[in-house]
């Protein structure tokens, strides 16, 4: 089904050849090589210096991001911006400081010359897919499944700082990475959809790091057998390979999109050249691929339909397990085996929405599926969630809306919260189906600390609606007979020019920012002193750490207009504690028994683990632990750029380590810090200081010559301050 091809390769005849040398200027001919350079202001190939196009946020990020530009000296967004409203759309926590927040967004919109477009309107990534990508572009989300490659735009999502930087026309800096090659060959069969062929690839690549900060370019001829909704849909899940970003070949397909959506100029042709030289490439054959699920708690924890229907109670008992170490000692218990019954496999839930399931097809191939059969509501819900009003309007007008409603489906309007536990949260022990980008644990709401905890495994719509049809019975759409053909979507821009507003390059600075109590400014941020005492308040033991776990997701998204009451979130699903001991150490005043001079040591808390940062792009992950005095990680690894990036952007030290052997209340002193990280060093020495001392090296990767200025002067407010 997939090859992966761990050395460079040249794309010839629609093939994938292995190299026998590694050849820098064949590696030009690529589309997105060409994309880096043609927005690289730096004058150096490998070091580069990015301008993007366009940047977007929504409704969790856009506020921190607007309040950090406007610290820095923000006179008006020097491209275009726009503010989407697809996470606290529900306004339903904290009660007016989502609107509030809203009503903020609404107002920097007319004040700086950005584009506002209304809750429940679209999801960000659909909207943006349908109104502002365009071929050739390289577009900037506060948000991590920023891809629109499938258009031939490269998207990266960040945390909100690398869009602080756009705003205040800087750039953003990455060293030239490799570049894969992803072949698609074949023809995709009848019942399989995007998220099957995506689930395909996260499996095969995420958990040795294949793709790892790398850029995925899509090519072969099997692209040419999908439509642009497949497209979107396996490109918007490569988020989960942990790649970079990602683009695709253009075609007739892409630029019939751009002209039904009413921007046939957006289209330009893109391919690679002839002979175009890769670092690595994955070959996936269509024709081989089956209907997936992902079992909780990662979508890499991927099987076919067929294997997993084979041994249920094997791979069951393997989550129950490991759900069962989220819960504390004596605090409930976790169950998925009692979910097999009579030879089958039954859950609770369906969930068809966002940026990844909410499109049209998917749901019209769900709606042919699932037929005359009414959904059984007693012991099975179906709840869908089209990704824009547009799309919500091509499925009434189709009558696919209809049938769903007839049948017992639920349709709700565009919202992420499903992806993120703010919607649709299951019973506890409950299992649910989703055709949505993640299923980390506590992802679908649930409060291990409190004994709640549910779980999700990741479908495709057309298999979450074969079980549908099933009673609830995991199924996969192969074994279903239905008509897979879907009536011809038609867009529609009035829903658009009726709500949104646009006033990108037309601000108007005399306009006030309308603040909301929630809405409140940063904290100051001390500068790096000569030496660094660092005192350790949390040791994570566990192989990844997400960022859900580092902050979580859900209710905590209504907080992140206001940094200090956040911040009360930090690690409270995997370290209680993690907050007190913080405080303590910010609160606490300098431990002077250690004989340090205060006048040239910084002090502050450190958070030591094993490779923090996979998952969402949320600065915050990062954020709360400088807000609560925090001055650096120890890692292992990280397993995200985006997330190093976001502690060198709020001034925190990404250290290395090559055991993450330290103890809850040790200090680690770090001499001369400061001239080293000035002077570009790469490794540091460092004494523990706990029942004994002990000597240690910390590494820490290059920096720039801007992230090592950040990080002196205490985070990127104040390098911008002066």
């Amino acid at each position: 089904m997939i090859k992966l091809i761990d050395k460079g390769v040249y794309f010839r005849d629609g093939k994938l050849v292995r190299a026998k040398t590694k050849d820098l200027t064949a590696k030009k001919g690529g589309m997105a090589y060409k994309i880096l350079a043609s927005h690289n202001i730096s004058n150096n190939d490998t070091a580069l210096n990015l301008k993007f196009d366009e940047i977007t946020s929504h409704d969790i990020t856009y506020v921190g991001i607007i309040q950090t530009a406007k610290a820095s000296g923000l006179e008006k967004f020097p491209i275009p911006y726009t503010l989407t409203n697809c996470h606290n759309s529900l306004c339903a926590v904290g009660g007016t400081i989502n609107e509030d927040d809203h009503v903020f967004g609404l107002s920097a919109a007319k004040k700086y010359g950005g584009a506002f477009v209304p809750p429940h309107l679209a999801v960000i990534h659909q909207y943006m897919r349908e109104m502002r990508a365009f071929s050739g572009a390289m577009i900037l989300g506060s948000d991590s499944h920023t891809r629109y490659g499938a258009l031939g735009a490269l998207a990266v999502g960040e945390g909100g700082p690398e869009l602080v930087k756009q705003l205040l026309d800087r750039t953003y800096d990455v060293d030239m990475p490799e570049i894969v090659a992803v072949n698609l060959k074949g023809r995709l069969r009848k019942g399989v959809g995007p998220h099957d062929v995506a689930l395909a690839l996260v499996k095969a690549t995420f958990k040795s790091g294949f793709v790892k900060n790398k850029i995925l370019e899509f090519v072969g001829n099997g692209i040419k057998t999908l439509s642009m909704d497949f497209r979107n849909g396996i490109d918007v899940m490569t988020t989960e390979t942990t790649c970079l970003s990602s683009v695709w070949v253009t075609d007739e397909k892409t630029k019939a999109y751009y002209a039904e959506h009413g921007r046939a100029d957006a289209y330009k042709q893109m391919n690679p050249e002839e002979g175009t030289y890769y670092d690595k490439g994955i070959v996936i054959d269509l024709s081989k691929v089956e209907p997936m699920i992902a079992l909780p708690f990662h979508p890499s924890n991927a099987y076919t339909i067929r294997e997993f229907l084979s041994r249920p109670y094997e791979l069951l008992k393997e989550c129950e397990e490991a759900g069962q170490k989220l819960l504390p000692e004596g605090k409930g218990t976790f169950k998925l085996t009692d979910k097999i019954r009579d030879g089958k496999v039954f859950v609770e839930q369906g969930v068809i929405a966002g940026c990844a399931g909410g499109m049209y097809e998917n749901i019209a191939e769900a709606s042919n599926i699932l037929g005359d059969s009414e959904v059984n509501n007693n012991d099975f819900t179906l709840d869908i969630y089209p990704s824009s009003q547009p799309v919500y309007k091509g499925l009434v007008d189709t009558g696919y809306i209809s049938k769903l409603i007839d049948n017992g489906a639920v349709i709700k309007t565009a919202f992420c919260g499903p992806c993120f536990g703010a919607g649709d949260v299951p019973q506890n022990n409950g299992l649910s189906i989703r055709h949505t980008t993640r299923n980390f644990e506590s992802r679908e709401g649930s409060k291990p600390a409190n004994g709640q905890l549910s779980a999700v495994a990741l479908m495709d719509a057309r298999s979450i609606a074969a079980t549908a049809k099933n009673g609830g019975a995991i199924t996969s759409a192969m074994d279903m007979e239905y008509a897979n053909k879907v009536k011809k979507y038609r867009f529609d821009n009035k829903i658009y020019r009726a709500r949104v507003f646009n006033a990108v390059g037309s601000g108007d600075q005399n306009k006030d920012l309308v603040y909301g109590p929630n809405i409140a400014d940063w904290p100051k941020m001390q500068a790096l002193k000569d030496d660094l005492l660092l005192k350790v308040v949390s040791v994570i033991n566990d192989s990844v750490t997400t960022t859900d776990e580092l902050i979580p997701s859900g209710e905590t998204s209504s907080y992140r207009s206001n940094p200090l009451k956040l911040a009360e979130f930090a690690l409270s699903r995997k370290d209680p504690n993690y907050v007190g001991r913080a405080k303590e150490v910010r609160d606490g005043g300098f431990p002077t028994e250690l004989g340090l001079d205060e006048s040239k040591t910084s002090y502050g808390s450190v958070v030591c683990s094993i490779k923090p940062g996979d998952g969402s792009a949320r600065e915050q992950a990062a954020s709360c632990q400088r807000v609560l005095g925090g001055v650096a990680n120890i890692a292992k690894e990280y397993a995200t750029k985006r997330y190093r990036s976001n502690l060198i952007n709020w001034g925190m030290l990404p250290l290395l380590a090559d055991k993450n052997d330290f103890e809850v209340g040790e200090y680690i002193l770090i001499k001369g810090v400061k001239e080293g990280i000035a002077n570009g060093a790469k490794e540091f020495k460092a004494t523990v200081i706990g029942k004994t001392k002990r000597d240690i090296k910390l590494k820490m990767d290059a920096l720039t010559d801007a992230e090592k200025q950040i990080i002196l002067k205490g985070c990127l407010i104040n390098y911008y301050k002066g």
